[in-house]
């Protein structure tokens, strides 16, 4: 100690000053201000969402990413790009704000290759864009069925040219798959499980939905068309699809529509027009296998809420698929009923059942054409409480024009 002392003086006072700071390890250096770390994944994936240009790339990395509030994007022509739908998760358990997981205002958009997980409300909404494609994209509500999931899985509204392919959607309380207000859309090699409405296709003009599975849904596909919409929807086409066990207790939000699709069912038309089933293997759905109704046979009242809305399906056209044993435990006490009183205790309504109201503007044009082996429909006569049904297949032996094959531009 006594030689710093010495050293320093016969040193200059700055100098000396310099030395001892030094000595003491208290450096200028030492105090100036520690960077901040790297952004996280997280921050990283925000960042390059939120501030993308035309023409973007945006790579999700392997791994489980946390947000708590939604994702949005609002610039055409990018492209989000995970490495696999097992292998780069956008988890939104911990989400404490927003109405969505990631929500697309845009168009000319592609996605693939990553999952969405536990979103607060919808997973994936791509809203009002033109040329959208959804590639093995994964949409799940981990906790299984719950009411308290989000409602959509994958969730295009007012879109064109839009393609969903080789996708899964799991869990979602309203649809997983659900296409709404669009037109010329295509659903294919996709997976929908434990929803209440595994595929939806709603006030659309335009639609093949074909190679896909819909199993463990409350109902497997849906085709509807809902009052108060800007578009009536017409010409879909569903076709080379697996639907079959479809018998999860509905567990939809209670007053919304989807909540009165009744469990145990494979596809359901209501009041959409120009819809053609064929080359599906349909089975082991407990209320039926087909299910035509018009408005009038669902929750709402068409007549109150949209007087120029049409409640009738017309021009549906039924053959060649393969039909596994289904009917045996209907979710509605008055098809239970029909049941018994047409069928016996042991036995099973028909492939195809039917409300049986007609516009009465129709004459006698064919509502419903079945060209589909043994396969039987039963007008259950709803219109007069079940009066006089039914399975009369003499209006039903016909045939309607085929509709032509979607195709998609720009996607």
């Amino acid at each position: 100690m006594k030689r710093v002392n010495r050293i320093r003086s016969h040193l200059p006072a700055a100098v000396a000053i310099a030395v001892l700071l030094t000595a003491c390890g208290q450096s200028e250096e030492a105090k100036a201000p520690t960077p901040p770390p790297p952004a996280t994944p997280e921050e990283q994936l925000r960042l390059a969402i939120e501030t993308a240009k035309t023409g973007d790339v945006i790579t999700v990395p392997e791994g489980r990413l946390s947000f708590d509030r939604s994702l949005t994007l609002n610039t055409s022509g990018v492209t989000i790009r995970g490495v696999g739908m097992d292998k780069s998760v956008l988890s939104f358990k911990d989400q404490l704000a927003g109405a969505e997981g990631l929500l697309v205002n845009a168009s000319d958009f592609l996605i693939e290759d990553l999952a969405i997980e536990d979103s607060k409300g919808d997973a994936l909404k791509i809203n009002e864009g033109k040329n959208i494609t959804v590639r093995r994209v994964r949409t799940e509500w981990t906790n299984g069925p719950a009411t308290t999931n989000g409602a959509y899985g994958i969730y295009p509204v007012q879109t064109e040219n839009t393609l969903i392919d080789g996708s899964i959607a799991i869990g979602a309380s309203d649809a997983g798959i659900y296409v709404g207000q669009s037109k010329n859309v295509i659903v294919r090699n996709s997976t929908a499980r434990l929803n209440v409405a595994g595929i939806e296709i709603e006030n659309t003009i335009g639609a093949d939905v074909y190679n896909n599975v819909a199993t463990e849904n409350t109902g497997g596909i849906l085709v509807f068309n809902m009052p108060d919409l800007p578009i009536t929807g017409h010409s879909t086409r569903v076709y080379d699809n697996q639907i079959s066990g479809n018998n999860t207790a509905n567990f939809g939000a209670p007053g919304t529509a989807v909540a009165g699709v009744p469990t145990g069912t494979g596809i359901i038309i209501n009041a959409n027009d120009k819809v053609e089933i064929f080359n599906n293997r349909i089975g082991d759905n407990n209320t039926g296998n087909i299910l035509v109704s018009s408005a009038f046979s669902a929750q709402y009242k068409p007549r109150e809420t949209a007087p120029n809305f049409d409640p009738w399906p017309e021009e549906i056209y039924i053959y060649n698929n393969e039909m596994g044993p289904a009917g045996s435990k209907p979710d509605r006490d008055y098809m239970e009923t029909l049941r018994m009183t047409l069928y016996g205790a042991e036995g099973r309504l028909p492939d195809v059942i039917w409300d049986g109201m007609i516009n009465p503007e129709r004459g006698d044009a064919p509502v419903i054409c079945v060209q589909n082996g043994e396969s039987k429909l039963l007008n259950i006569d709803a219109a007069n409480q079940f009066k006089n049904p039914t399975s009369d297949m003499a209006k039903h032996t016909c045939e309607m024009p085929k509709l032509a094959e979607i195709v998609l531009a720009g996607t």
